[in-house]
């Protein structure tokens, strides 16, 4: 069976028309074949988000004496791993046009079961696979009303939300479970020759998703359904299967950071990860990823968590009352976005005057 034709990704992670690889007249094939590349082909979408964060890195490292120092480096993997991981997972379900929103109370779920089967006395190791596969669950589960039942990504993840909230709440009574083994916090607070274990993890994650996005026909499947999901499922993808299968990855990642965050903190606490839906959720669009789907990459995501995490970082630092930095987090995703919109509008009016 021959693998159905979707567009091919550029580097942007925009599928490229057929028009512009064939020779036809005003293609790519006549321009000048040597030309001087700019960070912007190079990074594509992504080129915005690393000049913001190098302009962040640059006057924090001038206002502050602390900021590239060891101790605080240190503090801000241990800030960006989790963000950056949710990031990438909402990334998944983002390009293919929509949405997830139980990515916080997802993890909080994921921790806390896991806490209580490691004071139970189950092994490390089990334990922490098991509490990812609760998130892997909840994400399957989450793709399947949305793939399957045609129930909107943003009222099906809303509900997730509240669902998997409570049931932390429940099986915890709503109480943080303590006295976890020092082999499990480890996890997140050891290191490899000096490497902290989450920037590994962080790295990990992304290469994979890096990978899958960019090397494979899945990943061409993702771009091509977030791109238009009936003219996809026309070229034969397999679409309910791939939009359970990014929300089942959105779980799975969310499951990941719960156990990470439950190693890192020593304790399961039923609290953890309010309000973290939409730090990734920002992550993903401040790093160039468009609500509309098909667009942004996994470097991006890891970005645009990078230049949040940043920012909070210097603002500690610097004494700066955090309501301010919610305040520029938001102006951040609303330019971010803003300049999506006046990009795809330029795409349109292009294409009409063509």
């Amino acid at each position: 069976m021959s693998t159905p034709k979707v567009p091919r990704q550029s580097d942007s992670g925009q599928a490229t028309p057929p028009e512009a690889r064939e020779g036809t007249p005003g293609s790519r094939e006549e321009e000048p074949e040597e030309r001087v590349l700019g960070l912007t082909d190079i990074l594509g979408r992504e080129a915005g988000g690393l000049l913001v964060l190098l302009v962040l890195i640059a006057a924090l490292t001038i206002a502050t004496e602390t900021f590239l120092t060891g101790t605080n480096l240190a503090n801000l993997v241990r800030q960006v791993t989790v963000f950056a991981v949710l990031a990438v997972g909402q990334l998944f379900v983002i390009l293919t046009a929509g949405i997830d929103l139980s990515v916080g109370s997802v993890l909080a779920l994921s921790g806390a079961v896991t806490a209580q089967m490691l004071v139970a006395g189950v092994p490390v190791p089990v334990a922490a696979v098991l509490g990812i596969i609760i998130g892997l669950l909840l994400g399957v589960f989450n793709g399947v009303l949305v793939a399957f039942f045609g129930i909107p990504p943003f009222i099906t993840t809303l509900g997730m939300l509240g669902m998997a909230r409570g049931m932390v709440l429940l099986i915890t009574d709503a109480r943080t479970i303590s006295g976890l083994p020092e082999s499990f916090q480890v996890i997140a607070n050891g290191s490899v020759l000096g490497v902290p274990n989450l920037l590994v993890a962080l790295l990990i994650v992304g290469v994979v998703a890096t990978f899958v996005l960019g090397r494979t026909v899945f990943g061409r499947y993702v771009y091509a359904v977030g791109s238009n999901a009936e003219s996809a499922r026309l070229s034969g993808v397999p679409v309910t299967r791939v939009l359970v299968t990014v929300y089942a990855i959105s779980g799975l990642l969310a499951g990941v950071a719960g156990v990470l965050i439950a190693s890192r903190l020593g304790a399961g606490i039923p609290t953890a990860g309010t309000g973290y839906e939409l730090q990734a959720i920002a992550g993903a669009v401040i790093g160039g990823a468009s609500l509309s789907g098909a667009k942004g990459r996994a470097l991006g995501a890891i970005l645009g968590a990078l230049i949040m995490a940043t920012l909070e970082n210097g603002g500690n630092l610097l004494g700066v009352d955090p309501f301010y930095l919610q305040i520029a987090i938001g102006a951040l995703i609303l330019i971010a976005v803003f300049f999506d919109q006046v990009q795809q509008r330029g795409l349109r009016f292009g294409r009409a005057s063509a």
